[in-house]
């Protein structure tokens, strides 16, 4: 049985065409007919995973730049922390830069994950269409996948939401104390999913952001040192009032605690009444963070001051009446 000769491809008459040109090179029709799906559409591929790739490790390149700490020991800001506020308290010190890097670390991590899925995506999407494949039900499939997806882990999404949030408005950082409610502590570390704080007992606690609802932070803008001084009945308050304040400017204006106070001390007077006695109080604005040292020292420094001056201490009146035990 004879084959009827085929008529050549129309593309093979169109001179400068790529299937021309492959046919009079190879005079194989099917060669030239298919040169535009195995020569083109492979190369445009390449040049498009090429694209991502180069253009993936830009956007990297850029956020590692924006996200790094000035060289040479300086305090300054990453550009990236740079237009958001910052509340890092002066008195951390070396704590600071820790803090600051780290911010700027974690969402210069998140941004890089989201650019490199959204280059990377777009770059299949394409890749994807070039080979001819309908995208229409990938996108449908995709969309419900997503959904199924978020529905299961919400828990997953709220803690990450609630991580870049705190993150962007530095809520707290690495070295502040902060109190989130189940637990209170100094912030060692600060992620997207978890905040961990080592509380005074040295216990770590891992709480994730998703479930903090309110955070007290002792470590912003200044704090305020509060002294409560129990005296007996018998005891002349104005004088007591007057020692209290001589020596509490006097023991603040020390080179040890002197750094650190922002304010003169203020003396409130009586704050409560008790049976066993009455409590005078006095305050002095400090630096954040600073606030449970200076009540220590000035607890014990009144407390001295009024022994000293011949004040008895509520219970003092109730522990001498009588005569003493044999």
């Amino acid at each position: 049985m004879n084959l009827l000769p085929t008529e050549p491809p129309a593309c093979t008459r169109e001179a400068g065409s790529l299937c021309y040109q492959v046919f009079q090179v190879t005079k194989n029709e099917w060669l030239s007919a298919s040169a535009g799906w195995l020569l083109t559409k492979p190369l445009r591929i390449l040049m498009i995973v090429a694209v991502a790739f180069l253009l993936r490790y830009l956007v990297r390149r850029l956020i590692n730049r924006v996200t790094r700490m000035p060289g040479g020991g300086s305090s300054k800001l990453p550009a990236l922390l740079r237009p958001l506020r910052e509340r890092a308290p002066e008195v951390l010190g070396s704590a600071v830069m820790e803090r600051r890097r780290q911010r700027a670390a974690t969402i210069g991590s998140v941004l890089k994950s989201m650019a490199t899925f959204l280059i990377y995506g777009l770059a299949f999407i394409l890749v994807l269409g070039e080979l001819g494949i309908d995208l229409a039900p990938i996108i449908a499939s995709a969309g419900i996948v997503g959904v199924a997806l978020g529905f299961g882990a919400q828990n997953l999404v709220k803690d990450f939401l609630s991580g870049m949030f705190m993150m962007i408005e530095d809520q707290y950082g690495v070295g502040d104390v902060v109190d989130v409610g189940e637990a209170s502590g100094t912030v060692e570390a600060v992620g997207l999913r978890i905040t961990t704080l080592r509380d005074i007992n040295g216990t770590v606690w891992y709480v994730r952001n998703g479930e903090v609802l309110r955070v007290g932070n002792s470590s912003q803008g200044f704090a305020v040192a509060v002294v409560d001084v129990p005296l007996s009945y018998s005891a002349d308050v104005e004088k007591a009032t007057e020692l209290m304040a001589e020596k509490a400017k006097t023991l603040l204006e020390s080179e040890s605690l002197a750094p650190n106070v922002l304010e003169p001390p203020e003396m409130l007077g009586v704050e409560t009444v008790t049976p066993e006695g009455i409590k005078l109080r006095l305050t002095v604005k400090v630096r954040p963070g600073k606030q449970w040292s200076v009540q220590r020292a000035l607890r014990a420094h009144l407390l001295a001051a009024l022994d000293e001056a011949g004040f008895e201490p509520p219970l003092g009146r109730f522990m001498s009446s009588g005569p003493a035990p044999q």
